[in-house]
């Protein structure tokens, strides 16, 4: 099994054989936590003006993210898990836009044999996954700060994957430690910045938290994330 890294949107537009685009902090926690609440899928798109259009025309009925971390005008929700673990969203269709996240995600859609979106929360599931989908390779895309600047978490959790596909343990813990004693964590404790409330970093890095992986198929040339599991 051929196990590589890739950082950022230049990484996700390389990325071949089965493929996890990663975001810690805080998309695919984010993802995952709308598909744990209920919500039938999550439609993955590139623009604020997608989502909203796509929310218009019926094709899901909530739109959640981001634009530089604040929420994005006219969505429904932000970019934070916490935001959404009291939020009921059984059989809703969500309709997801940040800046790192989904940006890769519609970037390695038309290269990937098998595609993931990929956090610690669902870190072992979407090994399983990858590891599942058979494909000889398999590449693993740290997304960073909007695509363009590696950060801690991503890398962590690419390297954690990477332990998993090759028959390591891993140390989650000692993952969390490392991410929660860098820069990007601590911005989740300035008073500040108001939209990055400190309990995501407490689901983001709860490593494992749910024993699926979120599976993106191409449909109707949109990239659709659903929970899988082995």
């Amino acid at each position: 099994m051929d196990v590589r890294i890739e950082s950022l949107l230049a990484g996700a537009k390389r990325a071949e054989g089965a493929v996890a685009v990663i975001d810690v902090f805080r998309a695919f926690t984010t993802a995952a936590v709308a598909l744990a609440n209920g919500a039938r899928q999550v439609v993955m798109v590139g623009s604020v003006e997608a989502a909203l259009a796509l929310r218009e025309t019926g094709v899901g009925e909530v739109c959640m993210g981001e634009v530089h971390g604040l929420k994005a005008e006219g969505f429904d929700f932000g970019n934070s898990p916490t935001e959404l673990l009291g939020v009921d969203l059984s059989g809703r269709t969500v309709i997801q836009r940040t800046s790192a996240g989904t940006q890769g995600i519609v970037a390695a859609a038309g290269r990937a044999e098998f595609l993931c979106a990929a956090s610690l929360v669902t870190a072992r599931a979407t090994a399983q996954a990858l590891a599942a989908a058979g494909t000889g390779r398999i590449t693993l895309v740290a997304m960073g700060e909007e695509g363009v600047a590696r950060t801690d978490e991503d890398e962590l959790c690419a390297l954690y994957l990477r332990q998993l596909l090759t028959g390591k343990q891993g140390a989650p813990q000692a993952v969390r430690q490392v991410i929660l004693a860098g820069g990007d964590a601590a911005g989740f404790r300035d008073s500040t910045r108001a939209y990055l409330p400190p309990g995501d970093v407490d689901v983001a890095l709860d490593v494992d938290r749910y024993d699926f992986a979120v599976r993106v198929t191409v449909e109707g040339g949109r990239p659709v994330g659903r929970m899988w599991r082995s």
